[in-house]
This record gives structure tokens, C-alpha cells and sequence, in this order.
């Protein structure tokens, strides 16, 4: 996290411990999707509002699909009404602005100037799709400036454990042949490493924001401190936990 973001607004990249899920979702999973009992979701999420200090506040999260859709966040919704985007932008107080991973990059972006802050889910198929690019220009509409804004890209799959096909790094360096800086071999033939959190930092950098701060955390390697989704297709375990990022302007 920037230290900066701290004397500014609350926010926080929640890791798995300190909640009251158990089994395959302990402790702290965060994921209505997941298949956890809903009180237990339900009490985590509270637990990161207590701790992030705005226990008033409105968390509102997504329905994520991997897309590039941003949303502006005027007013709260309930968990079963959320949109269908993967990121989201707010200019009003007491809205907590909440992003779900297990292995793909939350990036937390604020213009602390304008009082305008933004939230997104960035796997590799929303990055690349230009997910970041798209909550830059619905921050710019309520206001921010690139200049401005600064960034942090949230514990994920780390540059040591994405394993990625030749076909997969074949896709981003049709897109831009400068992108073979973010692969490097694989131990297996026929394979790559990705850096999908330098490729979202290239990518901010790129839209002109010099303030970027990135977590370092892999969450593929801590199984005690995050969920992973390759960990559990790994382990052939049935589903997996989320962790929440969240972003406030209090009220």
C-alpha cells in the first residue's frame, strides 16, 4: 500500500485471516459467490468495515465476470442486486468500494484533490480487455486527473507461479511485441511465467500515473494468508474463498 493512501482514506487488501469461515473458506472469505454459508460471509465483510474504522460505511461489491465494464457508484445496493462489471468509481462519502480476488490483481486508485476514488478486478482477461484504462476515464468524468491519482495493485499471482501457455503469451504479444518483458521460461516446455502485476503497473503507468504502489504478496505461494483459485484447481478442492480490497471516502 502507498503509506500516503493511509493519511488519505481508509483502505485495505484483506487477507484470509481473522474471520470466522471455516474448512476450505477459513477464515475471512468474503465471496457471497463462494459456496460459504452466507452469515459467515456476510460477518466477515463487517469485520473489515470494523477494522478498516467505517463501520457505517456501505460496502458495495460486484458481480465479476473477467470484462472491462466499470460502474459509477451513486447510491448502495444489495449483495444480490450487484452489477455485472469488474470495476467501480464513487465521488460520495460513505461508500466502500470492494473488490474480490483469488489470484487476479485488486488495484486501488484515489485522487485524494478531487474526492474520487475507484476500485477494479483485474485477472488477466480484464486487464487485458483495458478494465484499468476504463475506471481511469469514469474517474476522469467524475473529475480526477491522471496526475493526480495514485495506485496500489493488491496481493495476486506472483511473476514465480503464473504458469502460462505458449498460446496464452503468443495472444499478448500479437497485442504489442514490447509485452515479452512481462514473460519469461517456464520449467515446463512450451510454457511461460506471467507478471500480471507488472503488466498492470506497465498499464497505469502507460494511462500517465506516476504514483503506483505494488503489495508484492503471491498469493498462489501463502496458502495461511490468501485464497488462491489455481491452488484449489491444483489441490482438486471444490471451490476456494475471496479476498476483499476496499477503498472509502468517509463520511
Amino acid at each position: 500500500m502507498l503509506p500516503e493512501f493511509a493519511e488519505t482514506l481508509p483502505h485495505a487488501f484483506f487477507s484470509r485471516e481473522g474471520g470466522v469461515s471455516e474448512g476450505l473458506y477459513a477464515a475471512r472469505n468474503c465471496g457471497f459467490g463462494s459456496g460459504d454459508a452466507r452469515e459467515n460471509v456476510a460477518r466477515n465483510r463487517a469485520l473489515c468495515l470494523d477494522e478498516l474504522g467505517v463501520p457505517g460505511a456501505r460496502l458495495l461489491t460486484l458481480n465479476q465476470v473477467h470484462s472491462p465494464e466499470v460502474v459509477v457508484a451513486d447510491a448502495p445496493w444489495e449483495p444480490e442486486e450487484a452489477p455485472r462489471a469488474d470495476a467501480l468509481v464513487t465521488d460520495r462519502p460513505g461508500l466502500a468500494l470492494g473488490i474480490l480476488t483469488a489470484d487476479c490483481a485488486p488495484v486501488l486508485l484515489t485522487d485524494p484533490e478531487a474526492g474520487v476514488i475507484g476500485a477494479a478486478h483485474a485477472g488477466w482477461k480484464g486487464a487485458r480487455a483495458g478494465v484499468l484504462a476504463r475506471t481511469l476515464a469514469a474517474m476522469a468524468a467524475l473529475g480526477a486527473r491522471p496526475a493526480r491519482i495514485r495506485a496500489a495493485i493488491g496481493p495476486c499471482i506472483g511473476p514465480d507461479s503464473y504458469e502460462v501457455s505458449g498460446e496464452f503469451r503468443n495472444d499478448f504479444l500479437a497485442d504489442d511485441p514490447g509485452h515479452d518483458r512481462f514473460f519469461r521460461p517456464a520449467p515446463r516446455a512450451g510454457h511461460a511465467l506471467f507478471d500480471l502485476p507488472g503488466y498492470c503497473r506497465a498499464a497505469l503507468s502507460a494511462l500517465g500515473i506516476a504514483a503506483i504502489a505494488t503489495h508484492g504478496a503471491d498469493t498462489l505461494a501463502d496458502d495461511r494468508r490468501w485464497f488462491s483459485y489455481r491452488r484449489s484447481v491444483l489441490r482438486g478442492e471444490p471451490d476456494y474463498g475471496r479476498c476483499l480490497s476496499v477503498i472509502c471516502l468517509p463520511s
